[in-house]
């Protein structure tokens, strides 16, 4: 009984179900956002995103070191950005060579399941127009996209073990985002949503 008892306990603390509460809050860290977007684009050798060229092309601009932090009520992703601009002559780039810092900020917003990015705007960007016109689909589109986090399959992941440690099988049927605020250092997401206990 003890054991139906903790299931149960967890099912309802993890989605609010308890008599009186309305949903539930999930916090996702800015260091949690950071590696999902590491793992998502920044998956290039020495983890870098190439946005032109690669690591063979004399001529190349490629991102790399992002980086998360939170600024009022908007998640501002900075990135280090290498460009060689030029002609390719013998595998060398006769041009210019850039190192520009490189900046957006988003607003969170709920999309169903997904905790997602919108309103994006080019905070910092580089003085040079050819490196602009690869730069700014790439903060303003390819970035948000790819921190993109799932919330239902994050706690589906968490609840996968629920029939080892307590006899019972913890499924997460539905959850739904309602709102989501920066508070210090996490996205504090409120969601409802539907557990099963087998």
């Amino acid at each position: 009984m003890t054991t139906i008892r903790r299931a149960a306990g967890l099912a309802m603390f993890l989605l609010g179900v308890a008599p009186g509460v309305q949903g539930v809050e999930l916090r996702v860290s800015r260091q949690a956002l950071q590696r999902t977007l590491e793992r998502q684009l920044f998956t290039g050798p020495e983890g870098r995103y190439y946005l032109k060229g690669s690591p063979r092309t004399g001529c190349s601009v490629y991102a790399e070191d992002p980086e998360v932090r939170f600024e009022q009520d908007r998640i501002v992703v900075r990135v280090k950005t290498h460009a060689k601009l030029g002609t390719s002559v013998h595998g060398a780039c006769l041009g210019i060579t850039l190192a520009p810092v490189s900046e957006v900020s988003l607003a969170p917003e709920g999309e169903g399941e997904t905790l997602g990015f919108r309103d994006a705007r080019l905070e910092r960007i580089s003085e040079q127009k050819e490196l602009n016109f690869l730069l700014g689909p790439f903060l303003s589109r390819t970035v948000p996209s790819s921190m993109k986090v799932n919330a239902a399959e994050l706690l589906r992941k968490a609840l996968e073990g629920s029939t080892a440690t307590s006899g019972y099988k913890v499924t997460l049927d539905r959850l739904k985002i309602h709102s989501i605020q920066i508070q210090g250092d996490d996205v504090v997401v409120d969601a409802d949503g539907d557990l099963s206990v087998k």
